[in-house]
């Protein structure tokens, strides 16, 4: 593995990893690191080196004794994150993309308010993009109740350089002990069970004990960022003592910091697998390099099982970007599932049923390269199993898509992917 500076490239035909084509035109631009070669393997998940390197290479140690809770869709996400609210007596931080109006919006909303108006402090980072559609009165009666609600990257005239980097990032700390995150957002499309097209899967995780802490470091990060405040004292990290059975480490990933976190981590982890691999991805676009990490995977014996929406998907564009990778793929023996019941928005990979990463994240450039995303990487034999039967549960909703059915896409299709093809990285 090699780590070289990002030159940003402007090819708009590369679809490799940013300047990893070779125009060197722009690399005075963007100074960030990246990865521009394969990872190769040498050695396994389970292995204690695969620990070691996570740990010192991604930043936040790991730490033992927590507990983790899978929530299953809005039925399931929504009442706990709001009975954790509703029970704060000494903080609440919450970072969001998606933030609309509608029952869901104002369920939070009079919850925050409440809490703020009972004296607990209360701090909101909404993402001006992905809280537009959140209704102007909703936002001013957070304010006017004492919430702080910060707009990441609102637009103005001195912003518009850093207009494409949004934070992606869900985590939800109360009085700094309980934490909450993974795919959810606030909006009405989420709650249910995932019942029909109109409600959509998806999971969210509430988190106890140590790990806890650098989940409210991931929400400071933007917050310093945007503010220039610094929150600190026992409200916002009180002592954790080790109970649960987990290991566990959240670190997050920004382009404003420089850091390539998040595809780093995912290259390191297929490339270690050496049994299984089981991916969950709302938005699967993977890049050259990532393609290649799965079809290495593949070729030393690696079941690889993906999991992404089917008809009922939320962007056109992203399933012909999609499909484009596909092909090569399922020629390796990759299996390929389509979710059918509503959009599936999970967030989700297993390896070798022994480490999970849940979270913000996309398998797709956008989340690697331009948006500001937290992940959190679960090392449990236990957990894995959970998470593995929740995967085979949503395989019991899905159908396999063969090469064969690949091959027989239409000239209508095969057109779609080659103009989406410049847009990828945005998508």
């Amino acid at each position: 593995m090699q780590f070289e500076l990002d030159p940003g490239c402007r090819n708009p035909v590369c679809d490799r990893a940013h300047g990893s084509c070779g125009d060197r035109r722009c690399q005075f631009q963007d100074p960030r690191k990246t990865v521009r070669h394969a990872v190769q393997h040498c050695h396994g998940i389970k292995d204690k080196q695969f620990e070691l390197e996570m740990d010192a290479m991604l930043g936040p140690d790991m730490l033992e004794g927590n507990t983790i809770t899978a929530l299953q869709n809005g039925d399931e996400i929504f009442p706990s994150m709001l009975s954790a609210i509703r029970s704060a007596t000494l903080s609440i931080t919450f970072e969001t993309y998606i933030y609309w109006s509608g029952e869901v919006g104002r369920a939070f909303a009079d919850a925050l308010k409440e809490r703020s108006k009972a004296g607990v402090p209360v701090h909101v980072m909404l993402d001006w993009a992905g809280s537009a559609k959140m209704e102007k009165h909703l936002l001013e009666e957070l304010e006017e109740a004492g919430v702080q609600v910060e707009r990441y990257h609102a637009l103005n005239w001195y912003s518009l350089a850093r207009l494409n980097n949004r934070t992606h990032r869900k985590l939800l700390v109360v009085d700094g002990r309980t934490g909450f995150t993974g795919g959810v957002g606030i909006a009405d499309q989420w709650s249910g069970h995932a019942q029909d097209p109109d409600h959509w899967r998806d999971i969210h995780f509430r988190v106890e004990r140590p790990v806890v802490a650098q989940m409210q470091a991931g929400f400071m990060d933007n917050w310093i960022k945007t503010t220039g405040r610094v929150l600190h004292s026992d409200i916002y990290y009180p002592a954790l003592k080790p109970v649960g059975g987990h290991k566990m480490h959240m670190f997050v990933s920004s382009p404003a910091g420089g850091t390539a976190s998040m595809y780093l981590m995912y290259l390191l982890a297929v490339a270690a697998a050496k049994e299984s691999i089981d991916l969950q991805a709302a938005y699967f676009i993977p890049d050259h390099l990532m393609v290649e990490a799965l079809i290495a995977a593949r070729q030393r014996g690696v079941r690889i099982r993906l999991l992404v929406p089917g008809r009922y998907l939320n962007s056109r564009m992203v399933r012909m970007a999609s499909k484009r990778r596909w092909g090569a793929l399922l020629a390796q023996g990759v299996e390929i599932f389509e979710f059918t019941k509503t959009m599936m928005h999970n967030k989700m990979l297993i390896l070798d049923a022994v480490m999970v990463s849940v979270g913000s994240t996309n398998f797709d450039m956008r989340s690697f390269n331009l948006n500001d995303e937290a992940s959190l990487n679960v090392y449990s034999p236990q957990f894995g199993r959970e998470m593995t039967e929740v995967m085979e549960s949503d395989l019991r909703h899905a159908t396999p898509y063969t090469f064969e059915r690949w091959l027989a896409r239409s000239t209508k299709e095969r057109i779609g992917e080659t103009v989406v093809r410049p847009l990828e990285s945005q998508l």
